[in-house]
């Protein structure tokens, strides 16, 4: 059985930056689709930034679009989420999750890791 394991989190001011990492094993190999979820508190969990595996094509959502850089270091497998500029609502849960469809609906991703908490103080 695969896994994504992130790291990473932590409590910042805004305007500070953040580098989460996630690194996937075992069958999560095959996923040619990685992303980043968030989850604010009492809100549903929503898309941050995707990559392709194999070309390193990026997309990202729009609340994040210029200050968050998606990137992969395929020898590591592993996913990483540079966040800058960070402000209060990037406060939340930040999910790693593998897939095989080029998505930003959560349900489209099986693989998921446990989540780590990211906290942007005002």
């Amino acid at each position: 059985q695969g896994q994504l394991v992130e790291s990473g989190g932590g409590l910042v001011q805004a305007g500070d930056s953040l580098r989460l990492s996630c690194a996937a094993s075992g069958r999560i190999y095959s996923s040619r689709v990685m992303a980043w979820f968030r989850q604010p508190p009492e809100k549903e969990r929503e898309f941050v930034a995707l990559i392709r595996w194999g070309v390193g094509r990026t997309l990202y959502g729009d609340a994040v679009k210029g200050r968050f850089t998606i990137s992969k270091d395929s020898a590591k497998n592993t996913v990483y989420l540079q966040m800058n500029s960070l402000k209060p609502q990037d406060t939340g849960v930040y999910y790693c999750a593998g897939g095989q469809q080029w998505a930003w609906d959560p349900k489209e991703y099986g693989s998921w890791g446990q989540g780590t908490q990211v906290t942007v103080s005002s």
